[in-house]
C-alpha cells in the first residue's frame, strides 16, 4: 500500500471520526444530526396486563413501518418499561414529538406528560391526543364489524340497536367532551344511538348506560372498546356487554395513520416545547 493511499485512509477515517463527535454533546448525549426530523415518542399509558405493552409495541412497529427512517420510541407513564423520562433522557438534546396514545385531552394530556418533557433534556414537543378524529372512528367501526355489527340492518333492527362507547373516564370536563365528540362521529358512522360510557371517574357507568337503552327499547346493543390495548378496564367493560363487545384499537392501520397524523400537525404548527396541542382534525 502507497503512502498515498494510506494518507487517504486514515483522512477518510478522521473524517467520519469528527463527523461523529459532532453529534455528541460535551455531556455525552447524542446531538441531532443536522437536517433529521423530530423523533417521534409514543406516550402510553402503561398497565398491569402484559397484552398492553405487547400491543403497544405492535402499533409502534406499524407506524415504523409506515414512515420507513424516522425515528420512533416509546415511554411509558407509568407502569411499565420503559419510562417516559428514561427514553427522553437518552434521546438527548434532540427535538421530539411526543404523540399520547389517549383518546382524549385529560390530565395526563394537559399536566403530565408535558412535565414530564420538560424535565428532561429533549427539546420535546406534546401532540393532542389521538381523539377526537375521523381516523379513530374509523377503527371504532372496523372493531365492531369484527366483533359482529352487521355492514347492512333494516329498520327494525335499527330501532333496537345502539352501541355504547366504553372509556377509561377523567373528571376533566375536556375528556368527557372530547369523547361525546366521538361518540357522535361514530353514531353518524352506524346511523343508530351511541351512548359515551365511563370505566372510572366519570358518569354514566358503561352498566348504567345500557341499562338507560334497554329502557329506552334499545335491547340489541353492543359495547365499543375506545380503549388502546387490552387491560383491566378494557376487559371489565366488555363483560357487561349484552350482545357483542369490539376490541381494544391496537395496532390497527387507521390508528398507525392517526399517530402519525398527529405528528405531523405538531411539527408543522408554531408552537412552544412541551405546550400540549390542541386537539383537533
Amino acid at each position: 500500500m502507497t503512502l498515498d493511499s494510506t494518507a487517504h485512509i486514515m483522512s477518510s477515517i478522521g473524517a467520519e471520526l469528527a463527523g461523529r463527535l459532532r453529534l455528541v454533546g460535551p455531556d455525552g448525549r447524542r446531538r441531532q444530526p443536522p437536517g433529521e426530523p423530530p423523533a417521534l415518542v409514543l406516550v402510553a399509558h402503561g398497565s398491569r396486563d402484559p397484552r398492553a405493552l405487547r400491543t403497544v409495541r405492535a402499533l409502534m412497529d406499524r407506524v415504523s413501518r409506515t414512515r420507513p427512517g424516522l425515528s420512533v420510541h416509546l415511554g411509558h407513564i407509568e407502569i411499565d418499561e420503559p419510562p417516559l423520562s428514561g427514553t427522553l433522557a437518552a434521546l438527548g438534546a434532540t427535538d421530539a414529538v411526543l404523540v399520547p396514545l389517549l383518546l382524549s385531552p385529560g390530565h395526563h394530556v394537559k399536566r403530565d406528560i408535558p412535565e414530564m418533557a420538560a424535565a428532561s433534556p429533549a427539546r420535546a414537543r406534546v401532540a393532542a391526543p389521538l381523539g377526537p378524529h375521523p381516523l379513530l372512528v374509523e377503527t371504532l367501526y372496523d372493531r365492531l364489524t369484527e366483533a359482529g355489527w352487521p355492514a347492512r340492518t333494516d329498520a327494525a333492527t335499527r330501532r333496537a340497536s345502539a352501541v355504547v362507547l366504553a372509556a377509561a373516564g377523567s373528571r376533566d370536563p375536556d375528556s368527557a367532551a372530547g369523547t361525546r365528540r366521538t361518540a357522535r362521529l361514530l353514531a353518524d358512522r352506524l346511523g343508530v344511538p351511541v351512548v359515551p360510557a365511563y370505566a372510572s371517574a366519570a358518569a354514566p357507568t358503561v352498566p348504567a348506560a345500557l341499562r338507560a337503552l334497554a329502557a329506552r327499547g334499545r335491547h340489541r346493543v353492543a359495547v365499543a372498546s375506545c380503549f388502546t390495548a387490552p387491560g383491566r378496564f378494557a376487559t371489565q367493560c366488555a363483560e357487561a356487554a349484552p350482545w357483542i363487545a369490539s376490541a381494544p384499537l391496537g395496532d390497527h392501520p387507521a390508528m398507525a395513520r392517526l399517530v402519525l397524523h398527529r405528528y405531523d400537525r405538531t411539527v408543522a404548527a408554531p408552537g412552544t416545547p412541551t405546550e400540549p396541542a390542541l386537539a383537533s382534525a
